[in-house]
């Protein structure tokens, strides 16, 4: 059974990113949106936890909301970026999905 985790906080805001890489069950797909993507930038407090996370989970991160923050040039490598239909892919592509606040 797959799961999608949606994290929206940044993770210097609160620590909704790092519970999620934790509890995350290997194979699972975390989407970064909102403010989260910060995390999936290179230099972020969170770069290397996501990097770690990768072994064992897909980690996604909204363009658009990367494309506001001026973040987009920034990805680490290995986190995919989607669109809003990738993000609708997503969530029809996995049997639940986990909002993380």
């Amino acid at each position: 059974m797959s799961m999608l985790h949606i994290v929206n906080k940044s993770a210097t805001e609160r620590n909704s990113v790092e519970s999620c890489l934790r509890l995350a069950s290997k194979g699972s797909v975390v989407l970064l949106i909102e403010d989260a993507v910060y995390a999936a930038t290179q230099g972020s407090v969170a770069a290397a936890k996501i990097q770690a996370a990768m072994a064992d989970l897909q980690i996604y991160a909204l363009g658009p909301d990367l494309d506001a923050r001026g973040m987009s040039a920034r990805v680490l490598d290995g986190v995919k970026v989607v669109d809003y239909g990738g993000f609708v892919d997503l969530v029809a592509e996995n049997n639940t999905c986990q909002s993380w606040l």
